[in-house]
């Protein structure tokens, strides 16, 4: 394998803007993150980006149950994926939101290119419309029965029953998710990528070796069946970029999606001044890597280069696709607790055993990966606690001790040294190659042949016996050398546990100083390097996943109860005049703390331009953290009567809405409002 330096960009699939990820999310990031790991200790220049995918029906309809804006909902979500991915050590150099000026521009510009090049055809389609909201609906506006298992209340795309995909058009009685109504079947024209004119070229394409066997295999059946034309456009409403030239239609997410690639490296590009064209431009020597999931192959291998050949840009160098994640050979589910988000693993065990655990069973197949939770457990403590971090521990309180700390200034095993050494291109294949099992398995098995080394020299042993000091010191150094070497190789898959390492032995773990020993080196007193993982840390995991999902499934329940409670009489009529009684006005948060011995009650101090206020709200359900809401603006009622109370007076009330409990929302101010302004 070559060791000159190569250009490479390298992307993940693009985790969607409207809930958080899990750990089948981090399979793939965890794949890639390794592999990019390698290659910048292999001195190559790499470039890693993501970007959240943010446009769609589904970002319009979550935002709208959660009381907000899309962009306010993609902008919490982005916030969320980038505090998981840093949690996990995912080490992206730019990390963007397709909705973003980049991307827009860029999406703009494929599909003029596109246009002026013939591939962009007009035709008239049937679409459901509601009568009531007089606007077409797109798929996941409508419900109806699914005409397949006839499971009902199913969305108009997909059954998340029987799994079948199918049109709006063939529900079995379609309802307007907006309005309630039957929808009516209207006209309406859209355009339509020319896909099958890219035939001949995706044919070669896909055969050229830039897919894995079981891609290319499956890309034969789709041409079989003969490609169709693609529809690009979606009528509004729809959270996306309008298609220029044209009214009230809106690119398919589809559409920007994979430009959001492109998207996130441009930003990357206008902040550092790497140049963009040399790594996109048609006669690119640059390499281009896209990491994803099985279940988007047929975007990433017809539809993207076919986009990208119309258009004049390059195509990809390689799409590397993976498998799902079981849990215990199960999907993963949340009744059974194993449908685990990252965030959830990320409070109570170490990133660096999932990363440890994918890595030693991914290869580079699509293949499911299964999260055995005893065979993790297992795995981790026999391999990285048990073997590789015993090796140090074991050898370097001797020469702290013994030696203060300075190792041996010649090997004591140069032929043992060499083995470990002569590994190092075979493991740098499996790496390149992404057979991390491969990998990992070549590097346990020096692991296991460093702890042979050191149970039949037993420098405890030695260590009691006079005379033997340089045996002592040497036989523990070369304890720690094989250990720098493990630690250096597995330095992509553990870069929390090598970074440790490195301040433990003093020096940067880097490919090319492998070979090099640490002859005479002072190192550090030896420190506890990893934890033991215990099964009660994976039981509390599971509990509170189950936990998580099921108060989430009684919040549905209870909105779904009380929209079939019965209802509460109207209040007496009151006139215009009575509601122009009530001063609203903007208050900025000063302080908020919970009250002591009030299970209900928060206390804040607010400040209204020209006073401030005392008062107290009934929503600590809802906010745990009182102090996060200092600095915010909310709606009182400035007018409202003081009302004595036993921890004190509460001067007006602060406006909030919501069903109770833990699903309070308090009314907040816009950006741009100052203290005391008065609402109208």
């Amino acid at each position: 394998m070559s060791n000159s330096p190569r250009k490479i960009l390298v992307t993940c699939a693009l985790p969607y803007a409207n809930g958080a990820l899990h750990l089948g999310h981090m399979l793939e990031h965890i794949q890639a993150d390794i592999w990019v790991r390698f290659q910048r200790m292999r001195g190559h220049q790499i470039h890693f980006v993501c970007a959240d995918d943010a446009h769609g029906t589904p970002i319009m309809l979550k935002a709208n149950e959660l009381g907000m804006t899309p962009e306010q909902l993609i902008e919490n979500v982005k916030a969320e994926h980038i505090a998981d991915f840093n949690g996990f050590n995912i080490s992206f150099d730019h990390y963007h939101s397709t909705h973003s000026e980049e991307n827009k521009q860029l999406s703009a510009e494929i599909y003029t290119k596109l246009k002026a090049n013939g591939f962009i055809k007009n035709r008239v389609i049937s679409q459901l419309f509601d009568p009531e909201k007089q606007m077409f609906l797109p798929d996941r506006f409508v419900k109806g029965t699914c005409p397949k298992c006839k499971a009902e209340d199913q969305y108009g795309d997909n059954c998340e029953v029987c799994s079948a995909t199918y049109s709006p058009m063939e529900l079995i009685q379609p309802r307007s998710v907006l309005s309630g109504a039957t929808p009516v079947v209207k006209e309406s024209e859209h355009l339509f990528f020319d896909l099958p004119r890219f035939e001949g070229m995706l044919k070669e394409w896909t055969r050229s070796g830039s897919l894995q066997t079981e891609i290319a295999n499956k890309m034969q059946e789709w041409f079989e069946s003969g490609l169709q034309q693609w529809d690009i456009s979606r009528d509004a409403p729809y959270f996306g970029f309008q298609i220029p030239d044209t009214e009230n239609k809106f690119f398919y997410v589809w559409l920007d999606a994979p430009i959001g690639y492109m998207a996130s490296f441009k930003n990357l590009c206008d902040r550092t001044g790497l140049d963009f064209n040399e790594f996109w431009k048609k006669e690119s020597t640059t390499e281009l890597y896209h990491f994803i999931g099985k279940d988007i192959v047929y975007f990433h291998s017809l539809f993207w280069p076919a986009m990208l050949e119309g258009s004049d840009y390059r195509k990809p160098t390689n799409v590397f696709a993976h498998g799902y994640v079981t849990v215990d050979g199960y999907k993963m589910s949340k009744s059974r607790g194993t449908f685990i988000q990252a965030q959830t693993y990320l409070k109570h065990l170490d990133p660096e055993c999932l990363r440890y655990y994918y890595a030693a069973k991914l290869n580079s197949r699509i293949e499911d990966l299964d999260f055995n939770l005893e065979d993790f457990v297992q795995r981790v403590n026999s391999d990285i606690v048990n073997k590789l971090v015993n090796l140090a521990s074991r050898t370097a309180g001797f020469i702290t001790k013994r030696f203060d700390g300075k190792l041996a200034s010649e090997l004591a095993e140069p032929a043992l040294f060499g083995e470990f050494i002569a590994q190092g291109e075979q493991i740098a294949r499996y790496f390149e190659s992404r057979e991390y099992n491969k990998a990992i398995r070549e590097i346990m098995a020096l692991t296991d042949k460093a702890n042979k080394y050191i149970d039949d020299k037993a420098p405890w042993v030695i260590a009691k016996e006079e005379g033997k000091e340089a045996e002592l010191q040497a036989v523990c150094s070369m304890g720690l050398e094989m250990f720098r070497v493990l630690m250096s190789y597995l330095k992509p898959v553990l870069p929390a546990l090598a970074e440790r390492a490195e301040a433990f032995l003093q020096t940067e773990l880097r490919w090319d100083n492998i070979d090099t020993p640490l002859f005479g080196k002072q190192i550090m007193p030896f420190k506890a390097l990893f934890s033991r993982l215990e099964k009660k840390q994976i039981d509390v995991v599971i509990e509170e996943t189950k936990a998580l999902f099921a108060s989430n499934e009684q919040a549905v329940k209870k909105v779904e109860k009380s929209a079939h409670a019965p209802v509460e009489p109207i209040a007496p009529e009151i006139t215009i005049d009575d509601f122009a009684k009530l001063d609203l006005r903007v208050a900025k948060v000063i302080k908020c703390e919970a009250v002591p011995k009030s299970d209900k009650l928060l206390r804040f101090e607010l400040d209204l331009g020209d006073h401030t206020r005392q008062v107290f709200s009934g929503i600590k359900a809802a906010y745990q953290s009182p102090a996060e809401l200092e600095g915010r603006f909310v709606i009182m009622i400035a007018n409202l009567a003081p009302r004595k109370m036993s921890f004190g007076l509460s001067e007006g009330m602060i406006l909030s809405a919501g069903t109770g409990g833990t699903d309070l929302f308090l009314l907040s101010a816009d950006s741009g409002v100052s203290a005391g302004m008065q609402v109208k």
